[in-house]
């Protein structure tokens, strides 16, 4: 029997939603976008297989038109911390979406957030897509987030030009690094690269890594020499 295809709302944002949904409809989601500016809408209708809704998430109605109830993710990306702990909370009570995930630009609301049942609380989009890019997006979602009694801590680190890590393949690092160390994302000028494991570090690549609080010195040091 096929497995069943996982259903994700996206809600908010425009450049991430995008960047976010290209890459989620490549890895066989089901992706359906709300979005409050006609222009953006426009736009990401725009994305074969994406199914766009436009209106004010934080409305119950505008999520009944977008048919979310049973999905199994709501990713909400607006610029306003209060409204996407809403969409989560309304997308988790009344629609009975399973898991949510908030983007936050304050992280001293982050305990606030899980307090009030959100699933995940994140400050970077990179942390969203390099989970998924890890395989562990649906189904260890939730065993990423907590890391022994601590949280994921999302760091970037520049390479300078002398770092033993540059012209090395990431799957030959990856060996020296700690376990609970992924690299997530390389950004190389304007462009976010997604590591593969033949992927090669250069120098002024800042790499964002996704670590316990414990073993990011470590990393750190292993990656730059400093």
């Amino acid at each position: 029997m096929a497995a069943k295809q996982q259903k994700i709302v996206i809600i908010g944002g425009f450049s991430k939603t995008k960047l976010l949904s290209e890459s989620l409809l490549e890895r066989g989601y089901a992706v359906t976008v709300v979005n409050s500016d006609p222009k953006h809408c426009e736009e990401l209708a725009q994305i074969p297989k994406l199914r766009v809704f436009g209106g004010d998430g934080t409305m119950p109605y505008i999520l009944e038109d977008a048919s979310v109830h049973g999905f199994d993710v709501v990713i909400a990306l607006t610029g306003s911390d209060g409204d996407n702990l809403v969409i989560c909370q309304l997308c988790k009570k009344r629609f009975g979406v399973k898991r949510a995930v908030a983007l936050i630009s304050d992280p001293r609301k982050t305990q606030f957030f899980y307090k009030m049942g959100i699933d995940s609380v994140v400050c970077e989009i990179t942390s969203v897509s390099s989970i998924i890019e890890q395989q562990a997006f649906m189904d260890e979602f939730s065993t990423l987030v907590p890391i022994g009694d601590g949280r994921i801590k999302i760091s970037q680190i520049p390479i300078p030009a002398d770092a033993p890590s540059v012209d090395l393949r990431v799957a030959d690092i990856a060996q020296s690094l700690p376990q609970s160390v992924i690299i997530g994302c390389i950004m190389r000028g304007e462009h976010g690269i997604i590591p593969r494991g033949n992927t090669v570090i250069l120098a002024g690549d800042v790499l964002v890594l996704i670590s316990s609080d414990e073993q990011q010195d470590k990393a750190v040091h292993i990656l730059t020499g400093r």
